[in-house]
């Protein structure tokens, strides 16, 4: 079953240009070899949020992978074992794609009100009283820094039971 999947890459910066094409090519041709689709998206280079590798900086790589699970785990396996790549993750977004489609489904299904024109806004207001307006409430008390004196000096509250044992 053919599932999407983002796989986000970072390469060593001091890599030249052309490697860097290499790699990215070399892991195109083991999706595609694996009847799979990839759409590649360059980030370039970006600082890193911590050190990785002794790194401050990598070139960031986000493939859009189309295929297996097998396929996913073998293209995971293959920049765990390359140098260059310091650093990958791969997450499945086909059921948060399927989710957003379904929310924008239910959004255009709604049916948006329409302006009602003057005259019939003056109808309706005449047979619907206006709303009666609350009385302003008071200010809440000021609340003391301190417990109350019984609290402290160990006496129940006002409506509460102490039970003692004999």
């Amino acid at each position: 079953m053919a599932r999407t999947y983002e796989v986000m890459f970072i390469i060593r910066p001091d890599m030249p240009e052309d490697e860097v094409e290499k790699l990215i090519a070399h892991l195109e041709g083991s999706v595609t070899s694996s009847a799979g689709t990839v759409k590649v998206e360059r980030m370039g280079k970006r600082r890193l949020a911590y050190t990785v590798r002794k790194f401050q900086e990598g070139i960031y790589v986000l493939l859009t992978v189309e295929g297996s699970g097998q396929m996913v785990h073998e293209l995971e396996r293959r920049m765990r074992v390359t140098e260059p790549v310091i650093k990958f993750l791969t997450v499945r977004v086909d059921e948060e794609q399927k989710r957003l489609e379904k929310v924008k489904k239910i959004r255009d299904s709604r049916v948006k009100r329409k302006p009602q024109p003057a005259a019939e806004a003056a109808g309706s207001a005449s047979r619907n009283p206006p709303p009666k307006q609350q009385a302003p409430s008071r200010p809440p008390r000021p609340r003391s820094n301190h417990f109350p004196a019984s609290r402290i000096a160990g006496r129940p509250q006002q409506g509460e039971l102490w039970l003692t044992s004999k």
